[in-house]
């Protein structure tokens, strides 16, 4: 059975977001774009991982996980509850975040929605913390350029995993065309 890729959307973000679609086409183009899952995410981060975890569990084959910013959190704590791989971009490590800077509205970067960011839904991220993340499962893209999150931090949290640091780019990931080859093979595709 093919793999399965799980796109993770960040914070604010959709899968309308430039990443989601360049790899869309890029598995379009070699015939496998019915092997990408691209949900909405709740803002709620609980309801989330309920419709994260409902898709792992009905899955009839492997699955990779690819998580962007906020999605990348969301990653690893799937990856170490399913016993899964994951390709993480920029990646939250939102235990060491002040998350007292996002309550409050926060609209959509893709439409015109807002939502409320609550301290429940503070509370409800810093719950799926994994202080150590197996380094086998991870391959870990980073841009030093990115200003919404310091790369040292996930660099940090996923020492021994293979690391890719790139100097410049930014929060996006500006050099994600490049590296679609690498994240299908790491999914087995």
């Amino acid at each position: 059975m093919d793999g399965l890729i799980l796109y993770l959307h960040g914070f604010r973000s959709s899968p309308l977001s430039w990443k989601v679609q360049a790899l869309r086409q890029a598995m379009a183009e070699r015939g496998r774009a019915e092997r990408l899952l691209a949900p909405a995410l709740p803002p709620a981060p609980a309801q989330a991982m309920i419709l994260l975890e409902s898709l792992i569990c009905q899955s009839d084959g492997p699955i990779t996980l690819v998580g962007s910013s906020l999605g990348g959190w969301y990653a690893t704590w799937l990856a170490e509850k399913y016993d899964l791989e994951a390709v993480l971009i920029n990646p939250a490590v939102v235990s060491e975040l002040d998350l007292s800077s996002f309550m409050g509205p926060q609209a959509s970067l893709h439409d015109d929605s807002v939502f409320e960011f609550t301290p429940a839904h503070a509370g409800q991220l810093l719950a799926l913390d994994i202080p150590r993340p197996d380094p086998a499962r991870y391959l870990l893209l980073l841009e030093t350029g990115d200003r919404v999150l310091d790369y040292r931090l996930a660099a940090n949290r996923y020492a021994g995993c293979k690391q890719v640091i790139l100097a410049g780019g930014d929060h996006s990931f500006t050099q994600f065309p490049r590296f679609i080859p690498q994240i299908l093979e790491f999914a087995g595709l």
